[in-house]
């Protein structure tokens, strides 16, 4: 590999890093806006409300998470395709099973069955807000009369999406890989942004194990409750 090509693939890999602490900050902040819906309705309703009708958030942060998701699956593809290729002899004859964990080995796997699961998710909640919100023509917030009789909406429609078991085992299957994505990415991302330590990766790598299971599970608890309460 020349030096060009190499310092082309640090570049990559920092770009990587970055976009995976920028989706990092964003899941913890919506597992915590999603946590309220089992704690406070009400709270839930004037959080979402607030999110989904703030201009900044709408017009700025808004696409700039949607470039940030596309930007670290690209990069992703692309990594996973450069290393294969660096590789002189096949992965297989170098005892992966030893020298590297699964999920590492699989991030792609992982990675496609997250983006099949948004593509679920756009279709339950993204795209029937944006057909509210700029069809109808309703930024208001107020509910959906299909769901009941006043209030905000946000809720009901939350609870709506969890009364059918097979969307959310469904679900629930979606955070078990995003938790195995994250067992790996968490700690990668350090990496590939240069924070190697002796002294601090082994902290890095506990917070990652935490992170990695602590988010997934929220996620999991929240499908599960409402399909039981709602």
């Amino acid at each position: 590999m020349s030096t060009h090509e190499g310092m082309t693939s640090i570049v990559r890999k920092f770009l990587m890093a970055l976009s995976g602490f920028f989706l990092l900050i964003f899941l913890l902040q919506h597992c915590a806006i999603n946590f309220l819906s089992v704690i406070s309705p009400d709270m839930f309703n004037s959080v979402s409300h607030f999110m989904g009708t703030n201009p900044l958030i709408q017009f700025a942060m808004q696409p700039i998470l949607a470039f940030g998701v596309f930007f670290h699956i690209i990069m992703g593809v692309i990594l996973n395709k450069m290393n294969d290729a660096a590789r002189p002899i096949k992965y297989a004859m170098n005892k992966p099973a030893e020298n590297s964990s699964w999920m590492s080995r699989n991030m792609v796997i992982t990675g496609i069955m997250i983006l099949l699961f948004l593509g679920l998710h756009f279709y339950d909640f993204w795209i029937p807000e944006l057909n509210v919100k700029y069809i109808q023509g309703d930024m208001s917030g107020l509910l959906d009369p299909t769901f009941a009789e006043s209030g905000l909406r946000y809720h009901e429609e939350l609870v709506h999406k969890f009364h059918n078991p097979i969307r959310t085992s469904i679900y629930i299957l979606a955070f078990v890989f995003l938790s195995l994505h994250l067992l790996h990415g968490f700690q990668s991302a350090f990496q590939s942004a240069g924070f190697r330590h002796s002294k601090y990766t082994p902290m890095i790598k506990k917070l990652g194990n935490l992170y990695g299971i602590i988010v997934p599970a929220g996620f999991v608890f929240i499908a599960i409750y409402h399909f039981i309460n709602g």
